[in-house]
C-alpha cells in the first residue's frame, strides 16, 4: 500500500483527467483505504454488499404495488430472511420453512427463542 502511495504521489498529471481524478481520489481516502488493512476480515471491495442489495433493486417496480405499509414492511421483512439465508449458506427455501416451523407464533413465552431460530441455529438435517 505504501508503494502505491508513493507512485501515486510521483505522478504528473493533469488534474481533471481521468487519471488525475483518480489519483485525487486515491489520496483523498488513504486513511479509509489504511483502515482495510487493520482488520484482515475487512473486504477491498464493495462487491458483497452489491450483490446483496441486487434483488431490491431489481424488485424496485416491484414495490410500486405495496400500498400499505404493512405490504412495505412485509416485503422488506422476507427480503430480508432471504438475504440473511444467502449471507449464511442456507437455501433461502430451507430456511423459511424452517422458520414456519420452529415459530408459528411471535408471541412466544420464551425470550429466547429467536435465538433458536437464527440461521447459525439451523440443523444440517
Amino acid at each position: 500500500m505504501d508503494e502505491l502511495y508513493l507512485w501515486a504521489n510521483m505522478q504528473n498529471v493533469l488534474p481533471k483527467s481521468k487519471l488525475g481524478n483518480g489519483l485525487t481520489y486515491l489520496k483523498n481516502q488513504k486513511q479509509y483505504i489504511y483502515n482495510v488493512l487493520l482488520d484482515g476480515r475487512l473486504e477491498m471491495t464493495t462487491n458483497r454488499a452489491e450483490r446483496s442489495i441486487k434483488p431490491f433493486v431489481m424488485g424496485r417496480k416491484n414495490f410500486l404495488f405495496c400500498n400499505t405499509p404493512k405490504g412495505a414492511k412485509a416485503s422488506a421483512v422476507m427480503y430480508s430472511i432471504i438475504e440473511t439465508a444467502k449471507a449464511n449458506g442456507l437455501g433461502p427455501y430451507r430456511y423459511i420453512l424452517f422458520l414456519l416451523r420452529s415459530a408459528p407464533r411471535s408471541d412466544h413465552p420464551d425470550p429466547e427463542w429467536i435465538e433458536k431460530v437464527l440461521p447459525w441455529n439451523v440443523p444440517e438435517d
